[in-house]
């Protein structure tokens, strides 16, 4: 039996820990490798919450800044019990909720600021549990992202973790552009101040563009025995450079990248989707939901601000209970400059495919928090345009019922390392509508699973998308068959874990299956 550990920053096999797709991938790949009858322990920060009714299983005592910590581990429960996988969370103070799904934090003027410091303690009490036995003796440690990396950071300087030297080490990217930079030297929240004792190879830390800095992403990069994409297009856009906003690639670490890769430890392996023992949403139910969530969400103190805007979405709402449209165009998705740069720039791509679904009695419904200034665009034009839903809030069961009940699902993301809503309209039969980026284009086919649109320039990529929406509303209007056999086609496509973790045994694990 091999012995895993999986360490990130969101883990959505626990209740109220997930953020994005991360937290899919955390829930979905030890499900996989307990089928193979290996073992998984799962860890990730108790953000001052998790831990409470968890149990207590060790203090975890090291140093930091020069002066004694001591973490408490915590085993938690969590959504679905399944054999040979344990949840864990690492509680202490300054491991705080942050104000983004209440995990991250937001620092405007000085980004990382908060959650260096949070993921720093909790990479270090990971260290000492791995060092005094707590996971038992580790075959493969899989880290995500830049708040994991730090582990790579000890395991090469700390002489308290040499021991961790002995274990494979995977380290998996889904956002490169979220890095994690931080100072080496002269602020509260810098990597000396932190580890003072700690003698820094500044050169082989060293942030290319910003040489004063370490930046984690590019540390997990550097020192995993095995760096892992989650698509295979995504890795091949991240060996260029990024010509924003026309495309999106390494985001400043390409040099990193194509050392990797010409080393042998960069692998691009699609993420999976679950088809079985699904979270489902009752047909007919998409209208009753929204309304039932916007009244949750107006007995919400945080939520008072905006009680009025949700009044009004809650009326537009009702009146599709009376007069259902013929036509259900859908997003889902954090409002990030990822998901929406397009509309963000240009407000009026937003207001022309708008106008194209009127003429076809069809609305947009789109689901979302996120970055303000996104929010309050889009409910100025929910405001100005009858046929836009804007539901701003997240609810599990609204969620459901867009996947369900959508006719074309939109993503015209800027970028996107994977994606997993496609896969997740595509599972209900539900052709998606999305830029011909990263894991989009390694998912959805034009006119055969779905729609596509790209562009050399921005002019171009706009252009596209609109004659890319005019060309789906056509074919869905005066095409019926052609639209019956996207939709059929999309149905039968399988982007199985099973497969993808077959995969992750031979290429990331290095494991005989």
């Amino acid at each position: 039996m091999n012995n895993f550990l999986f360490v990130a920053a969101e883990n959505d096999a626990i209740p109220k820990c997930k953020a994005g797709g991360m937290g899919d991938v955390v829930r979905d790949v030890p499900r996989q490798i307990s089928e193979r009858g290996d073992k998984v322990h799962v860890v990730v920060p108790a953000y001052s919450r998790l831990h409470v009714d968890g149990i207590f299983k060790a203090h975890l005592n090291f140093q930091l800044r020069g002066i004694d910590y001591s973490a408490e581990l915590y085993e938690v429960a969590p959504k679905k019990d399944i054999k040979n996988i344990h949840h864990y969370v690492i509680h202490h103070p300054e491991i705080e909720a942050g104000d983004i799904a209440h995990m991250y934090h937001n620092d405007p003027e000085e980004p990382f600021y908060t959650d260096a410091i949070k993921y720093f303690i909790f990479c270090t009490a990971i260290s000492e549990a791995i060092k005094i036995g707590e996971f038992g003796k580790l075959d493969i440690v899989h880290m995500h992202d830049w708040h994991t990396s730090l582990l790579l950071f000890l395991r090469e300087y700390d002489p308290r973790y040499t021991l961790l030297k002995e274990i494979r080490f995977v380290y998996s990217i889904h956002n490169l552009a979220i890095q994690g930079i931080r100072p080496f030297e002269n602020n509260y929240s810098s990597v000396k101040n932190w580890f003072p004792n700690i003698e820094l190879d500044i050169d082989k830390l060293k942030d290319y563009r910003y040489q004063d800095c370490i930046n984690l992403m590019s540390v997990g990069i550097r020192l995993a025995d095995i760096v892992h994409t989650v698509s295979p297009s995504y890795k091949e856009d991240i060996l260029l450079p990024s010509i924003p906003p026309e495309f999106i690639g390494g985001e400043g670490l390409e040099k990193d990248l194509l050392k990797a890769n010409s080393e042998g430890r960069l692998i691009g392996i699609l993420n999976g989707c679950n088809y079985s023992n699904i979270r489902t949403a009752k047909k007919n139910n998409l209208y009753t939901n929204i309304i039932t969530a916007i009244f949750q969400w107006l007995q919400q103190e945080s939520k008072k601000y905006k009680a009025d805007f949700l009044a009004h979405t809650g009326e537009k709402v009702v009146k599709l209970l009376k007069e259902p449209p013929s036509f259900v165009f859908s997003s889902v998705a954090r409002l990030t400059e990822q998901k929406f740069y397009f509309f963000k720039r240009s407000p009026d791509i937003l207001k022309s495919i708008l106008k194209k679904l009127k003429e076809i009695n069809g609305v947009y419904l789109l689901l979302g928090t996120g970055i303000p200034e996104y929010e309050e665009l889009f409910r100025e034009i929910s405001y100005e345009n009858d046929n836009f839903i804007f539901i701003n809030g997240q609810s599990e069961d609204v969620i459901d019922s867009i996947y369900l009940e959508t006719d074309l699902y939109f993503m015209p993301s800027l970028f996107e390392p994977c994606g997993i809503s496609q896969m997740l309209a595509m599972r209900n039969g539900n052709p998606c509508l999305v830029h011909h980026t990263g894991g989009l284009k390694d998912t959805v086919i034009n006119l055969k699973t779905g729609f596509s649109f790209n562009g050399d320039t921005y002019d171009d990529k706009i252009k596209n998308m609109l004659e890319t929406v005019d060309v789906a509303l056509t074919t869905f209007s005066t095409d019926k068959n052609a639209w019956k056999q996207i939709k059929s086609n999309a149905k039968k496509v399988k982007f199985t874990w099973e497969k993808s973790v077959n995969q992750y045994y031979t290429d990331l694990y290095s494991i005989k299956m």
